[in-house]
């Protein structure tokens, strides 16, 4: 045979699944899109078109609207795990499962009444959940994406090598703006260790990624993005590995000497703000004796 079969994987993508929980007058709302991938025994259903050994795409599906019924939604994270462990142990020719979560916000509405059940989609950003098991041992990244954050202040930009098509001028004050996105992975591995509180995790790496962001002068978008991944290994223990993506948003001063204005920093000043081209800056930061697993391409397969 001249060719062979490579890794191979198929499940449901982006289920939608939004669970109402009612306390009462008091309602709770978790809004999730959820994508299941399953490998493991699946070479005659390529080779033969043999389907033996295939659990329906409809059934993951079905089943990630069931769990949310029969099991709720405590975090992404904790319901990735009970249908990553559902799939491997319930069916054998399937050895590993990758739940991707994505999950959108929703903000209480004040009113008032004692009626407790309007809300209004918070903007800030999309949390992700990634939870991987083949039946021994787990791997749980977690991040998020479109996270905008903007100093008007405390960034330069000089120094940098010039050349004969360089025509960027050195900046000594400047906006620093970019859309975070990020991955952290976890140290959890084993369901003998302590299972991390999920949501306050979140939490916790987010307000440390904001945190180092605001008190970084910053010489460069690198030194920026250093500084947020080390504080965030640094104070969150349950975190090994974390890794940015961060496109530079280029904000430029605008020219209005041609109307007799001046348009300078010192006294405040008019920008355009540039979305593309841009910068991009990425790298990983991890914890010092530990490998490196979060794919440089974040859109990993």
């Amino acid at each position: 045979m001249p060719t062979i079969l490579g890794q191979n994987q198929y499940g449901k993508a982006e289920n939608r699944v939004v669970k109402i929980t009612r306390d009462g007058a008091t309602h709770h709302i978790k809004d999730l899109n959820v994508s299941v991938a399953l490998s493991g025994d699946m070479d005659d259903v390529h080779y033969n078109g043999s389907n033996a050994h295939v659990l329906p795409t409809d059934t993951t599906k079905n089943t990630v609207y069931a769990f949310a019924k029969e099991h709720g939604i405590e975090s992404a994270e904790q319901f990735g795990i009970h249908l990553a462990r559902h799939f491997v142990t319930s069916q054998e020719p399937i050895h590993r499962a990758r739940i991707r979560i994505e999950e959108y916000a929703w903000e209480r509405i004040e009113t008032s009444g004692e009626a407790k059940h309007s809300f209004v989609r918070a903007g800030q950003e999309t949390r992700l959940t990634q939870v991987t098991y083949d039946g021994e041992s787990w791997e749980v990244v977690s991040g998020l994406k479109d996270l905008t954050v903007m100093n008007s202040t405390d960034s330069e930009f000089w120094g940098y090598v010039k050349d004969r098509y360089t025509t960027l001028k050195e900046a000594y004050d400047r906006i620093l703006a970019t859309s975070v996105s990020s991955r952290w992975r976890f140290n959890w591995t084993d369901d003998a260790q302590p299972t991390p509180d999920w949501d306050a995790s979140y939490a916790r790496v987010k307000q440390h990624m904001l945190r180092a962001f605001a008190e970084t002068y910053s010489l460069s978008l690198q030194q920026t993005l250093y500084q947020m991944g080390s504080r965030v290994i640094e104070e969150c223990a349950e975190v090994d590995e974390i890794r940015f993506s961060l496109p530079n948003s280029h904000h430029f001063l605008v020219d209005l000497e041609p109307f007799g204005i001046k348009n300078d920093t010192p006294d405040g000043a008019v920008y355009f703000a540039a979305d593309r081209p841009y910068g991009l800056i990425e790298a990983t930061v991890l914890r010092d004796g530990c490998e490196p697993r979060i794919p440089v391409d974040l859109t990993n397969l």
